[in-house]
């Protein structure tokens, strides 16, 4: 069996080329950068093996297997820090060293489509990734995509966000510029056909749906497919800035992610060629159908992965093991316990907390609290869930992030990814016939305490309300 390595295992494209890698007979080993955020099906498990790696770390690079013979770089680091570029390089650097003390024979980068001198900053980036990756003693493919559409994917929920939320449209004039969609089970596709296939070596490709559309144009096409009614008007006078804003306050999506994308979204990404269809025999389907194929993984609960679960959702970087001992020196704590009626029934509703659940007490106040932070430049609760019925180890759950979910355990715990002058915990646990809610705030400063004090006299009322209707 050959043995593939996958890293961004626990990203969007990653989490969902895992099963396809598998079911096409390959074992593959997963590098994760926090292994208690990567939950893979139990059906799988004894097909893949799991390292824990740093890309900036050349030391743990060393547990990457030798005999390896083909692998994927499906790493990107939009928006996490102010000079990703020089990470991202650095990254693909030690990346590359690394691999030169394996067997490996192929190498597959997916990268943004490059038809523009004048690239953007993010562009740039992944250009300087695939020219470091191409430096290796394997064969090299890069794989070229615009805008992903798929259940999930950051380019089709903010279309949606902007779609369902808003009946008329004040643009920017970027929405005149013309991009082609792929769906996300056609990338997939080309990801895995494209392994270990010599005619696509030490090339790059541009991929592709059948569509070339104006920004307007897939925002319109999305409404008529969810039967939808609305005008956009597009008006000159909107900065990279204000364009910036308006995705930030409108769409779940984080103020320097919506900077990455406006900023890219200025530059047409359309196909040079389609060269790659014929030689892996490939036949993309429509903007449209990719919609449709979204849309029934929505409905039937099925979404895999979601943009929102990396850590750049938040410009947060942390890895979940340093978070999951919740502190109690120098810290404030409301705690409350309460016997419950059915141990069952509670746990369904702990788990169906946040999103269109709501938090089953003062759920209007903690939208206030969810907008104030968006105010600040913070991540509100517009990213919701990521599923409506299972909770994992590095999910997204508004603005909070799970650090541990042990269903059967009766335990879950939050770690708040709002703007705070300070960090806050929320845990729910059943101990014998109770169940115990403690949030947990330490606090930063003085000004830190002050926060706390101002808001305690919600939580009287907010956290009793709350375990109250868990309970009931």
């Amino acid at each position: 069996m050959k043995k593939i390595l996958l890293t961004g295992v626990t990203g969007y494209i990653g989490k969902r080329l895992l099963p396809v890698l598998i079911d096409h007979g390959y074992a593959v080993v997963c590098c994760v950068r926090d292994i208690d955020r990567f939950n893979p099906p139990k059906s799988i498990l004894d097909k893949l093996e799991v390292i824990e790696i740093d890309l900036l770390d050349m030391a743990s690079l060393q547990k990457i297997p030798k005999d390896i013979v083909g692998a994927y770089y499906l790493v990107h680091s939009m928006s996490s820090s102010k000079d990703y570029m020089a990470l991202e390089q650095k990254c693909a650097e030690n990346f590359r060293t690394a691999l030169a003390d394996t067997e490996v024979q192929h190498v597959i980068y997916l990268s943004g489509i490059i038809n523009d001198s004048n690239l953007s900053e993010h562009l740039s980036s992944r250009k300087n990734v695939e020219v470091e990756l191409a430096k290796g003693h394997y064969n090299f493919t890069t794989l070229r995509a615009g805008i992903i559409i798929g259940s999930g994917s950051a380019s089709f929920e903010i279309v949606r966000d902007l779609v369902e939320k808003l009946p008329v449209m004040i643009a920017p004039k970027w929405l005149k510029t013309r991009c082609q969609p792929i769906g996300i089970t056609d990338v997939l596709t080309f990801l895995y056909r494209t392994l270990l296939n010599q005619d696509t070596y030490n090339k790059s490709f541009d991929i592709g749906g059948p569509d070339i559309l104006t920004y307007k144009e897939m925002l319109l096409e999305f409404a008529r497919v969810r039967n939808l009614n609305r005008r956009i008007f597009i008006v000159p006078v909107m900065t990279p800035k204000l364009s910036s804003y308006w995705l930030y306050f409108v769409t779940s999506t984080s103020y320097k992610l919506a900077q990455s994308l406006v900023d890219s979204m200025k530059v047409e990404v359309v196909c040079s060629d389609n060269i790659i269809n014929g030689i892996l025999d490939m036949q993309p389907i429509s903007y449209q159908e990719s919609l449709e194929k979204a849309f029934l993984k929505i409905e039937s609960n099925q979404i895999v992965s979601s943009w929102k679960d990396a850590y750049v959702s938040s410009g947060f970087s942390m890895n979940i093991s340093e978070y999951i001992k919740v502190p109690s020196f120098g810290c404030f704590k409301d705690k409350q316990k309460r016997v419950y009626n059915d141990r069952q029934t509670c746990i369904e509703k702990i788990w169906s907390i946040g999103g269109n659940t709501g938090w089953y007490y003062g759920t209007w106040l903690w939208k206030i609290r969810g907008y104030m932070d968006k105010l600040v430049g913070g991540v509100g609760l517009r990213r919701g869930r990521t599923n409506v019925s299972s909770i994992s180890a590095g999910d997204t759950l508004d603005f909070w992030r799970v650090l541990y979910a042990n269903k059967a355990e009766g335990r879950l715990l939050l770690y708040a990814e709002m703007k705070l002058p300070g960090e806050a915990w929320l845990e729910f646990k059943i101990v014998e016939d109770r169940l115990h809610q403690t949030a947990t705030f330490r606090p930063l400063g003085l000004l830190g305490r002050l926060y706390w004090y101002s808001v305690l006299p919600f939580h009287g009322f907010i956290f009793k309300g709350m375990i109250t209707a868990l309970t009931d």
